[in-house]
């Protein structure tokens, strides 16, 4: 058995926000904000774990982190042996806001499994994203965090599905964070069971019209961000969120939920559209908002050899 002791690699892997209004656990979107960490394969037993940024001081920093849950999860599927390992994280995509942050942390270590057994054990993109949607439970936020750009996300009989589109590039993402969050669980809670006909069929139509309007029609994107299905059901979860959504959509700007919320998602058509958007929040919003300007990412999750420093 080969010793994958010395082993390291670097994975990034960006941010991503779900739904994006009518595209209810179907369309993701993969931002230019980014987890980092290095994980190396080290003698021993056990894991160490050492997280600086978002989440330092709070997350655990053993077995039962989320990184490591997933890249044992691939050497389980695998056959193959755990070795002990030391990760280095660098967070800054928010927890419990809508951002994706714990399918970042799935990804994660999904790509250090992948490059820890590079020459091993080859695994493919279908095979990432089944193993990452495993954890996760759904594929919305696991596939553009993996493939980068516009993802369409989908679940078949064999397992999940996704499709990667590129995006205009007049879409200028605004995130606004506050400093609240929501739990995905209670969220979806407020969902209900069935839906009006009538708001299936607007949210089918929007959501079909959004595609073109990310695409190659950024001028559409206020009326492509119409929702029905999601929003106005979780809406007495995050008051201001509403509030913030309602303001900016007012004034033309194409103001959805980040994933389960509490953030919100702009897409503006174009640079000087965003930066309209964000002196309304400054201006206009009623709780205080952390504006993220952000691009699209279009790589998606990234894995390298790290070279290991060694002191004589």
């Amino acid at each position: 058995m080969t010793s994958l002791v010395g082993r390291s690699v670097v994975v990034r892997v960006p941010a991503t926000s779900a739904n994006l209004g009518p595209g209810f656990d179907t369309l993701g979107l993969a931002l230019s904000h980014y987890d980092e960490l290095i994980v190396t394969a080290v003698e021993g037993t056990g894991v160490t774990i050492v997280v600086t940024g978002v989440g330092a001081g709070i997350v655990a920093t053993d077995e039962s982190n989320l990184v490591i849950q997933a890249i044992q999860h691939c050497f389980t599927h695998f056959a193959q042996h755990l070795p002990a390992l030391h990760v280095q994280a660098n967070n800054i995509i928010p927890h419990g806001g809508g951002l994706g942050s714990s399918a970042a942390a799935i990804v994660s270590g999904v790509m250090a499994a992948k490059g820890l057994l590079a020459g091993i054990v080859e695994m493919d993109a279908a095979t990432l994203l089944i193993l990452a949607t495993e954890l996760e439970g759904h594929p919305d936020n696991v596939a553009p965090a993996l493939l980068g750009g516009l993802t369409i996300a989908w679940s078949t009989e064999t397992g999940p599905q996704a499709k990667k589109l590129i995006v205009h590039r007049g879409v200028s993402p605004l995130v606004c964070v506050p400093d609240s969050q929501v739990s995905t669980a209670h969220a979806r809670s407020l969902q209900p069971e069935t839906v009006p006909y009538a708001d299936a069929v607007y949210n089918i139509s929007r959501a079909a019209l959004l595609i073109a309007a990310l695409a190659q029609s950024p001028e559409l994107l206020l009326e492509a961000t119409g929702d029905r299905l999601h929003q106005d059901y979780r809406a007495a979860a995050m008051p201001q969120t509403t509030e913030l959504i309602r303001m900016l959509r007012s004034h033309g700007h194409a103001a959805v939920v980040s994933g389960a919320g509490p953030s919100v998602l702009v897409l503006a058509d174009d640079p000087a559209r965003r930066l309209e958007a964000m002196a309304l929040v400054k201006e206009h919003a009623a709780a205080s908002w952390e504006c993220l300007l952000l691009a699209v990412d279009f790589k998606g999750a990234t894995v390298n050899e790290h070279q290991v420093e060694v002191t004589a």
